[in-house]
């Protein structure tokens, strides 16, 4: 925790940071406790002992320590309920972080990766910074991003364009990129075909790729996750990674094992590092290590707990070790990075130093979104203490001024290419067969699942999604075309002509219902629209001229869609053709327009 308020912020700051001590301390499995849940969490004596008394078997004072004296003893109580007070009845300030290093102070905007990002990692190559993603279940795998500034992003490729490594199926996680020498370095988790999820890694000789996959190194009974390449003080090479055991309601160790030099197997004998304390705020797992080496100190950024949905409790750790085997010490004052009003669930990043600065991109849910858009792409700057442990501003994620909010991009397609945006994403396992020409996009239906599926992440809780269906007249009744919100292969809600109608259709875990349906227009081209509100509430309408349009159903009637998100994915907009594949559906546009995260 803070040793102090950081200058300009509120005291509803100090409610969440003495709440995350005393749930650290009490082991408390859920962190979303308000003021009165804190009054019955711990005694009023023990609040005002940390008022009064500095002491290092309690996290220290959040505000400057008050004289040890009999008045003060005496009035500590009441100095404690009044603080408490006053912090439930103001919200916190957004933070904007700055550094006290010298350098200009900066404004982060985040999301600085706005849609579904989670588990991001950093490296810089040259003058120019390369990131990537999990995709899990969508295709192309492992996004490649690129920024001078770790602010402003371009999507300039994947890892794996087309297909998936020949071992893995599925649960395409945690990729971290790194550059040493002239070579590109991605280790990954994914799930092995036949067996269970394991480390492999693809390297490349240009961050932009193309990438050659080594195949995996390491995937024990329990599973192996989130690898981390890491030179110990000797200079050898190791990998960093969690043995998944919260899956089978086990401990989760961190381990090292040596790497050979071409980074294509492991060498020797593991070494467990540390693993997660199940009675405290780490909970059943410790995971997403991201290490740097500072002042004499190998240093763990590590996440714990549950990282995904609604009922979340993420939050970020350090620990440290003078040697990469350790003995490794966990911060006393964990956790270190937690929500606030506006980033629930921060973690699972990589460090990053930039012009002398520090900083974590890591994942983090925006509270008016949640689980919806997914776990964004959020900067968070840390300094180094005098004790030589890092700290966040404020202990969580920045949050942007109004005025320096990032402004959320539209997505237009006109298919006027020859090549598919590198936007679009896909089922990684029913990748969809297209062909574009003069200016139309031509997708071949598929008969399984929710058929042929393409989508566009979302960024925000509210927005527009259109598609051009032309000839809508031609698709047959026993096949479906148009636009589609996706949540998986199995759960989407779908807007399509059918033999001759409008339908409105909820697909719920493989199961079909119709919700409503019109009669199909006499008309070359028809335009259909999803517009969603809270990230789950969606109407549907239709247009032939983009100026009229005609409601699916009643205008007050809200179709839920609080049913589609996966536990680790967020929502997608996109395109559906479902039927046999002598069936192709054309559409000639498609746009996905966001309004700002508020």
């Amino acid at each position: 925790m803070q040793a102090k308020f950081p200058a300009g912020a509120s005291p509803g700051i100090l409610v969440i940071r003495i709440l995350s001590i005393k749930s650290c301390l009490a082991g408390a499995r859920r962190r979303s406790v308000g003021c009165v849940g804190l009054l019955t969490f711990t005694s009023i004596s023990k609040l005002a002992y940390w008022f009064a008394v500095p002491s290092s078997s309690f996290p220290r004072p959040l505000l400057m320590p008050l004289p040890a004296t009999p008045f003060w003893r005496s009035h500590s109580c009441l100095l404690a309920v009044l603080v408490l007070l006053g912090a439930c009845q103001r919200p916190p300030t957004p933070s904007v972080a700055t550094s006290n290093s010298g350098a200009a102070s900066v404004s982060i905007a985040n999301p600085v990766l706005a849609g579904d990002f989670p588990d991001p990692s950093v490296t810089k190559v040259g003058d120019t910074y390369w990131a990537t993603a999990t995709t899990s279940n969508w295709g192309p795998i492992f996004p490649l991003l690129k920024s001078r500034n770790l602010t402003d992003w371009e999507l300039a490729g994947h890892v794996f364009p087309a297909t998936p490594p020949a071992w893995a199926d599925y649960y395409f996680w945690a990729p971290e990129i790194s550059q040493e020498g002239n070579k590109t370095y991605v280790f990954y988790t994914a799930h092995q075909r036949g067996g269970n999820l394991a480390v492999g890694v693809a390297s490349a000789n240009n961050p932009a790729g193309p990438y050659t996959d080594h195949g995996p190194l390491v995937g024990q009974p329990d599973g192996s996750i989130d690898g981390f390449p890491m030179r110990d003080e000797q200079g050898q090479l190791y990998l960093i990674w969690k043995e998944d055991g919260n899956s089978v309601n086990k401990p989760t160790p961190i381990w090292a094992q040596r790497l050979n030099d071409s980074r294509t197997a492991l060498v020797g004998e593991k070494h467990e590092l540390f693993r997660n304390a199940p009675d405290t705020w780490e909970g059943n797992l410790v995971e997403g290590v991201s290490m740097v080496r500072y002042d004499g100190y190998f240093y763990a950024f590590y996440a714990a707990n549950g990282c995904c949905g609604a009922g979340c409790t993420y939050a970020t750790g350090v620990a440290r070790s003078r040697t990469l085997l350790g003995p490794w010490e966990k911060y006393a004052r964990n956790p270190i990075l937690v929500n606030n009003d506006t980033w629930k669930c921060p973690g699972h990043g990589t460090v990053v130093e930039r012009q002398g600065r520090w900083y974590l991109l890591h994942h983090a849910y925006a509270a008016t979104s949640q689980q919806f858009v997914g776990r964004q792409g959020v900067l968070s700057e840390l300094t180094w203490t005098t004790t030589g442990w890092p700290e966040f501003r404020g202990g969580s994620t920045p949050v942007a001024e109004q005025a320096a909010a990032p402004q959320l991009r539209a997505v237009v397609e006109e298919f006027d290419g020859g090549v598919l945006s590198p936007v679009w994403q896909w089922p990684v396992e029913q990748r969809p067969s297209f062909v574009l020409r003069g200016g139309q996009f031509h997708l071949t239906a598929r008969p399984d699942h929710v058929g042929a599926a393409l989508g566009v992440s979302t960024t925000a809780a509210t927005y527009t999604a259109t598609a051009t269906l032309l000839q809508p007249a031609t698709i047959p009744a026993s096949s479906r075309a148009g636009l589609a919100i996706h949540g998986d292969p199995d759960n989407a809600l779908l807007l399509v002509a059918s033999g001759g109608k409008l339908q409105l259709l909820q697909l719920e875990k493989g199961q079909h219902k119709t919700l409503a349906e019109a009669a199909l227009p006499n008309a070359p081209a028809i335009q259909l629209r999803a517009q969603a509100q809270q990230g789950s509430q969606f109407r549907f309408a239709w247009s032939t001229n983009g100026t009229t349009w005609q409601n699916m159903q009643d205008g007050a009637t809200i179709v839920s869609g609080t049913y589609l998100p996966p536990w680790d994915r967020g929502l997608r907009a996109g395109l559906v053709a479902q039927g046999p594949a002598t069936i192709t559906a054309v559409f000639e546009r498609f746009s996905l327009n966001s309004q700002p995260q508020q």
